[in-house]
């Protein structure tokens, strides 16, 4: 069975290298793809510097069109999307995540943060459906419509078709895991209306998907 992990990345030159350097100690992975989504620091340069395909997209478009063009480029029977800026992360969260999907005991997995930060706990405690942490079988997500119109709000997408369609999903518990927020990576004014702006690409991919 062959496992793809996609990583959209976009500015997170300070940040990668942490989660490519687990993801490679993961026996269950056969391949990971790094989706540069326009970044304008050094992502792609860092990215090289480890076993992984890059891909370097000239200008951003979106996370949701990142991870259709990620899952594009090869096939898999399970694809794992992990985010860039995760902070914690441990070999252990991505088995854990990919272990009910490989044994047929989900059809997609959602990671949830926990004992990580008061913020992004409570974030994905609220709305579940906002993580980007998963594993999905590869039939499922090719089935998807529109995965690339969705930007931020392919995770809605993903959960509101796996509602719609039946298939089964398990939330995994992620502890200790968080990821850098907004605010943080851009200061609070621009943050906090990149944030704005993630809000509505996600309440419009509920009217897409």
């Amino acid at each position: 069975m062959k496992v793809v992990a996609i990583i959209p990345a976009y500015n997170e030159a300070e940040r990668i290298g942490g989660v490519l350097e687990v993801l490679q100690q993961v026996a269950e992975i056969n391949e990971i793809i790094v989706v540069s989504d326009g970044s304008e620091d050094n992502t792609v340069e860092v990215a090289l510097g480890y076993n992984v395909t890059v891909i370097a997209l000239p200008q951003n478009i979106g996370k949701g069109g990142a991870m259709k063009i990620g899952s594009d480029y090869s096939h898999a029977d399970v694809f794992l999307f992990l985010d860039a800026d995760l902070v914690g992360l441990r070999l252990e969260h991505v088995v854990e995540l990919l272990t009910p999907v490989l044994e047929d005991q989900a059809d997609m997995t959602i990671g949830i943060f926990g004992n990580g930060r008061i913020a992004t706990d409570f974030a994905q405690k609220v709305a579940p459906f906002l993580s980007g942490q998963r594993a999905v079988k590869g039939h499922i997500l090719k089935s998807i419509d529109q995965l690339d119109a969705t930007r931020y709000g392919v995770e809605v997408a993903l959960t509101k078709y796996a509602e719609e369609s039946g298939i089964k999903v398990v939330e995994v518990a992620l502890p200790d895991l968080t990821h850098v927020m907004k605010e943080e990576k851009l200061g609070f004014v621009r943050g906090f209306c990149a944030r704005l702006k993630m809000y509505w690409e996600i309440v419009k991919s509920v009217k897409i998907s």
